[in-house]
């Protein structure tokens, strides 16, 4: 399983890779308009925050094939093994065939349906992001649209792997999972949902009363 943290949040990714298996760290153009400073800047700055490891995911934005290949190649010199994102419609397939042909690694992104993310496979994307929460959203099943893509990609493109995103709940990250995925992308306050919560802080604390009420400050 790869864990992913889908932030630009560099001081929060340094946070939670000190507890957390991350893979890496996914970004899309609105996490990254959002940190308020350029896009080379930002990457840099996660770059940092994992030590210089881990895998970075970064999204472009032209219309068409041609400038979305410009746009992953200018993303690739300024982090060599940067997986770029494309967007899973007709001139982002011809892009992700066109940088399938010049080895670099790419994400089907803005996934809605599982047939949908079955020929951004097809075309050779490496990972698949059905946005979960979104589908649900519209109306759908977010968590069945990503089993139903799971088990088309384990038969029909086993290169490919899912990675699920658009969380808004734990349950919806544990659902995917449980559902075959191999790889999620976590919202930082959904990372933090697993290992935090008011029941488990009031455990830890009435253990910590319970030994000094006996002992004090003595531990052996």
């Amino acid at each position: 399983m790869e864990l992913y943290l889908d932030t630009a949040d560099a001081a929060a990714v340094a946070r939670l890779a000190r507890c957390f298996p991350v893979a890496g760290v996914t970004t899309n153009p609105s996490i990254a308009a959002a940190a308020g400073r350029p896009l080379a800047e930002t990457l840099i700055a996660l770059r940092e925050a994992l030590g210089c490891e881990g895998r970075l995911f970064a999204q472009v934005l032209a219309p068409d094939a041609e400038g979305m290949v410009s746009q992953a190649r200018q993303l690739r010199t300024l982090v060599p093994d940067l997986v770029v994102k494309i967007p899973a419609i007709p001139e982002g397939l011809a892009a992700i065939r066109l940088l399938k042909q010049e080895k670099i690694p790419t994400l089907g992104t803005a996934v809605y349906g599982a047939g949908q993310g079955l020929f951004a496979a097809l075309a050779g994307a490496e990972y698949i992001s059905p946005y979960v929460n979104r589908m649900d959203a519209q109306g759908g099943d977010g968590v069945q649209t990503t089993r139903d893509l799971q088990q088309l990609l384990t038969q029909h493109a086993p290169h490919a792997r899912v990675l699920a995103a658009s969380f808004k709940t734990a349950r919806q990250a544990l659902s995917c999972l449980l559902a075959g995925c191999e790889a999620i992308t976590l919202p930082v306050e959904i990372a933090q949902q697993f290992i935090q919560a008011p029941a488990v802080e009031a455990a830890v604390e009435r253990f910590e009363q319970d030994w000094q009420g006996a002992f004090g400050d003595r531990f052996l």
